[in-house]
């Protein structure tokens, strides 16, 4: 289970935690969420989006927007993404999300394999969000935030079961591209988009 270990080696000084959701989903935006959570009163059963229900992540989540110390959310938007590839435009979404703080951070921690090219300390954890906690309350703010986003934009395009597949390349999420083709949020430069757009 996350634990406060990563955070407690760079205090004094506020920590924040940052995660991403949806680098490989076919269509919609990438979305990344910073936390900085008191250590006094932190939300018990946090732990990787992932490996939590929808329900409990749904209540998690309002627990850690009541009882961090800030949160903030940063976005990439699909033609960020078609622009600059999905690495870089994940980078920009959590560069957003630590800037939507509003606080100075001593440090940052983040997800994976690299940091964004920014000028706050920060170390990069691979499985961070089942390491720390602050990792792990992003990824469930990240996840949730981006699964609204694309339960919202199943509504205007009905045919691609995105309320369900959050946009990612379902069975049924395949044919309707194939059957009626992209939206505007498809990401063309994702191949089974392109793949389509090029026939």
């Amino acid at each position: 289970m996350p634990d406060f270990a990563h955070e407690s080696l760079h205090h004094p000084g506020l920590v924040a935690g940052v995660d991403e959701a949806g680098r490989g989903p076919l269509a919609g935006p990438v979305v990344a969420a910073a936390v900085i959570l008191r250590v006094e009163d932190c939300p018990q059963g946090l732990d990787d989006s992932k490996k939590l229900s929808a329900t409990r992540r749904a209540a998690l989540e309002v627990e850690i927007k009541d009882r961090a110390l800030c949160w903030g959310l940063g976005v990439a938007s699909v033609e960020e993404i078609d622009r600059l590839n999905i690495l870089w435009a994940t980078m920009l979404a959590m560069t957003r999300a630590v800037a939507a703080l509003g606080r100075d951070c001593a440090h940052v921690l983040v997800d994976g394999n690299r940091c964004p090219d920014w000028s706050y300390a920060s170390s990069a954890i691979v499985g961070g969000d089942a390491k720390s906690l602050s990792i792990a309350a992003a990824s469930i703010l990240a996840k949730e935030a981006r699964d609204r986003m694309m339960v919202e934009a199943a509504g205007r395009h009905p045919h691609y079961g995105w309320a369900s597949n959050k946009g990612y390349g379902s069975a049924q999420h395949l044919a309707a591209l194939r059957t009626h083709g992209p939206t505007p949020l498809h990401r063309r430069s994702f191949a089974p988009v392109a793949q389509l757009v090029l026939l």
